[in-house]
C-alpha cells in the first residue's frame, strides 16, 4: 500500500479527526479559553509600561502607584495561571490522544486478515501506530494552542496599534508582506532541507541496524572496513547536510530580524517625530515599539505552520486510512451481537467445537493473487482425522489451513464445521479451539511461563510441565537457572530456533484445542528431539481433528488423509498407500527424499 503524498488544502481530512477526539470535547475548549486569555494579558502588559511612563515618569510623582502595582500583579497572576492551566491541558491532551490513538489503531490491527499484513510492511504498520499518532496528538495540543496565541496576539496587536495611532499601526503592517514573503521562501528551502536529512537520517539507521544485526557475518567476511566506510560516508553527509541547513536557518532568523528591527527604526523614526509634535505621549511609543518588535514572531509562524498542516495532514490521512481499512474477514452484526467481538466476547454463548470440517465447492485466491489456488474443491475431515499436507517449499501448503483457521474467506463456497458454516460463529470463537504451531515459531518478551500462559490463562505450573514434558521441552527448563521464570527475550532471543519451537508446541497443547494445526512443527529440532515430538505427536492427536504440514514425509505416513499440493493446487488425496499406489507426485517426492535420506547416512 503507497501513501499518497498530493498536496492538499492545509485543513483537508482533519475533520476526520473529530470521532477520535470525543472524550476531549470540554478540553480542548477549555485550552483555547485559557489561551485566549494568557495572549490578552501578553497584549495589556506593555500598557501598564505606557501608563507608568505617561503618569509617574514624566509627572515624576508615585501618587497611585500602590493600585498601579496591585493591577500589575494582578494581571502577571493572571498570565501565569492561563499559561499554566492551558500549558498542562495542552500536555494532557497530546499524551492523552497520541494514547488513545495508539490504543485504537493497534486494536483495529488485531481485527485485520493476513492479507493487510502481507501487503504492508512491520516498518509501514509500525509508522502509522507510533510516529502519526505522536504528531496528530501534537497538532491538536501543542498546534492548536500555538495557532490560538499567534493567531488573537497578531489581530489584538494590529487592533490595539490602529486605535492608538492608525498612521503608526499602518507604517508598521506595511513590513508584514516583506517578512511573509521572505519567510516564504526561506521555509520552501528549509522544508527540503529538513526532508533530505531525515532520508540521510534513514539510511543512517538502516546502515546501523545491519551493522548490528548482520555483525557474524560482517566478521566471518572480514569486511569491517567496508561497512565502517560506508557508515563514516553516511555520517559525512548527515553532517554536511545538517551544517547547510543550520546555516540557512541563522540566515533566515537573521533576515526575520532584520524586519523586526526595520519595524522598529520606522517606529522610532515616524513616531519620534510624532511625540515631538506632541501628538504622542513617548508611553505610547514604548507600547509600539515593544508591538513591533513581537509581532514578526507570530508571523514567521503562520508560514511555517503552513508546511506543518500539509506534513501533518499526511499523518492524518495514514492514520485514518488505517482506522477505514476493512478485514477481508469479518463477523456479521448478527455473530457480533450473538457471540461478540475479538475484545467483548460472549463465551456463555460459545457452543462446544467437536471438530468435523468440510468444504464444500471451495473455491479461493488470494486478494492480490489472479489465479485460483483451490477450483471447486471438496473435502470432509471428520472428527479425529488427521490430515497431512505436503509439497515442496512455496507449493503453498498453507493455503488449506488458512482457510480452516478462517484467516481468510473462500472466494467461492463454504467451509463447515460441525455441520454449520463457519461464518455463522465468530471469529474468536474458531481460533480459541485452535492450537497453532508455526514453522518460525514466536516467543513475547516477558518469563518463559508468561508465555506458556498466552495458551491457558489459569494453567497451573504443574500443567505447565506437564505439557513441556509431552514435547520433551522440560529439559529446557531443567537447564534455566530461573526455570519458568527466565526471560524469552524480545522475539524469544535468549532461545535457540529449536527451543522457540518445542515451547511453541507446549503452548499450543496447553490451550487443550479441538483443532491442533503443524506448521512443520519440527523442522528446527534436531533428529532425536523430532523424534521425540513425533512420539508426542501421535498421543496429542488423538481424538482431535489435526492438519500436519510435513517436510519430513516418513513422519505422516499413518495420516488418516494426505494432500500432496503443487503450484497452490492440491493435486492427489488419499492414504500413504493410495498415492504410492498411483505412483504420482506425493510418490515421486517420497522416493526422492527417501533416496536423499539414504544417501546422508551412507555420506555420500
Amino acid at each position: 500500500m503507497k501513501e499518497n503524498n498530493t498536496t492538499k488544502l492545509p485543513f483537508f481530512g482533519i475533520t476526520k479527526l473529530i470521532p477520535h477526539l470525543k472524550p476531549y470535547r470540554v478540553m480542548i475548549p477549555v485550552m483555547v479559553l485559557f489561551g485566549l486569555l494568557g495572549t490578552a494579558t501578553d497584549i495589556i502588559i506593555p500598557m501598564f509600561q505606557k501608563y507608568a511612563i505617561n503618569n509617574f515618569i514624566k509627572n515624576e510623582t508615585v501618587s497611585g502607584i500602590v493600585a498601579f502595582v496591585l493591577a500589575y500583579l494582578f494581571v502577571i497572576l493572571v498570565q501565569a495561571a492561563a499559561n499554566l492551566i492551558s500549558c498542562y491541558l495542552a500536555c494532557k491532551i497530546e499524551l492523552g490522544v497520541g494514547r488513545d490513538l495508539k490504543q485504537k489503531s493497534f486494536e483495529h490491527l488485531q481485527t485485520l486478515s493476513f492479507s493487510y499484513f502481507n501487503r504492508n510492511n512491520t516498518g509501514y504498520v509500525h509508522a502509522r501506530v507510533m510516529s502519526d499518532t505522536d504528531r496528530i496528538g501534537t497538532l491538536v495540543s501543542w498546534g492548536l494552542m500555538d495557532g490560538v496565541w499567534n493567531l488573537s496576539y497578531v489581530i489584538g496587536v494590529i487592533f490595539t496599534m490602529l486605535f492608538m495611532n492608525w498612521k503608526l499601526g499602518l507604517l508598521i503592517l506595511a513590513i508584514i508582506p516583506f517578512a511573509v514573503l521572505l519567510s516564504w521562501v526561506f521555509q520552501k528551502k528549509l522544508v527540503t532541507m529538513h526532508r533530505q536529512i531525515r532520508e540521510e537520517n534513514s539510511k543512517i539507521t538502516s546502515n546501523f541496524s545491519e551493522g548490528i544485526s548482520g555483525a557474524d557475518t560482517i566478521k566471518t567476511l572480514t569486511v569491517e572496513d567496508k561497512i565502517g566506510g560506508e557508515f563514516r560516508y553516511q555520517t559525512g553527509v548527515m553532517r554536511r547536510v545538517s551544517v547547510k541547513s543550520a546555516h540557512f536557518n541563522s540566515l533566515f532568523s537573521a533576515t526575520l530580524s532584520l524586519c523586526s528591527y526595520t519595524a522598529l527604526a520606522l517606529v522610532l523614526w515616524r513616531g519620534g517625530l510624532i511625540t515631538i509634535d506632541g501628538l504622542m505621549l513617548i508611553g505610547t511609543l514604548s507600547v509600539f515599539i515593544q508591538y513591533a518588535l513581537g509581532i514578526m514572531g507570530p508571523v514567521q509562524w503562520f508560514v511555517s505552520s503552513i508546511t506543518m498542516l500539509i506534513g501533518a495532514q499526511v499523518n492524518i490521512e495514514r492514520f485514518t486510512t488505517l482506522m477505514e481499512t476493512q478485514s477481508d474477514v469479518t463477523d456479521t452484526p448478527e455473530v457480533i451481537k450473538r457471540y461478540g467481538d475479538t475484545f467483548s466476547p460472549k463465551r456463555e454463548n460459545w457452543e462446544e467445537l467437536h471438530g468435523h470440517i468440510e468444504f464444500r465447492d471451495v473455491s479461493f485466491k488470494y486478494p492480490d493473487g489472479e489465479e485460483l489456488v483451490l477450483d471447486h474443491f471438496y473435502l470432509d475431515v471428520p472428527k479425529g482425522t488427521n490430515v497431512a499436507i505436503v509439497g515442496e517449499t512455496g507449493a503453498g501448503k498453507s493455503t488449506l489451513v488458512n482457510l480452516v483457521c478462517r484467516f481468510f474467506e473462500p472466494t467461492e463456497g463454504s467451509v463447515f464445521i460441525d455441520g454449520r458454516d463457519v461464518k455463522e460463529r465468530s471469529q474468536l470463537w474458531l481460533h480459541s479451539n485452535i492450537g497453532y504451531v508455526l514453522q518460525t515459531p514466536h516467543l513475547f518478551s516477558g518469563t518463559i511461563r508468561d508465555n506458556l500462559k498466552f495458551g491457558n490463562p489459569g494453567a497451573t505450573d504443574e500443567e505447565i510441565m506437564a505439557a513441556l514434558k509431552t514435547v520433551s521441552a522440560d529439559k529446557i527448563i531443567e537447564r534455566l537457572d530461573a526455570g519458568l521464570d527466565s526471560e524469552a527475550g524480545e522475539g524469544g532471543g535468549n532461545m535457540s530456533t529449536g527451543e522457540k519451537q518445542l515451547l511453541s508446541f507446549a503452548r499450543a497443547i496447553l490451550a487443550d484445542p479441538k483443532i491442533l494445526i503443524l506448521d512443520e512443527a519440527t523442522s528446527s529440532v534436531d533428529t532425536e528431539t523430532e523424534k521425540l515430538i513425533q512420539d508426542a505427536i501421535k498421543t496429542v492427536i488423538a481424538g482431535r481433528t489435526s492438519f500436519i504440514i510435513a517436510h519430513r514425509l516418513s513422519t505422516i505416513v499413518d495420516s488418516d488423509v494426505i494432500l500432496a499440493v503443487k503450484a497452490g493446487k492440491i493435486i492427489e488425496s488419499g492414504t500413504h498407500r493410495e498415492l504410492m499406489k498411483k505412483n504420482g507426485y506425493y510418490a515421486m517426492l517420497y522416493k526422492r527424499q527417501f533416496e536423499n535420506e539414504v544417501f546422508e547416512k551412507l555420506n555420500i
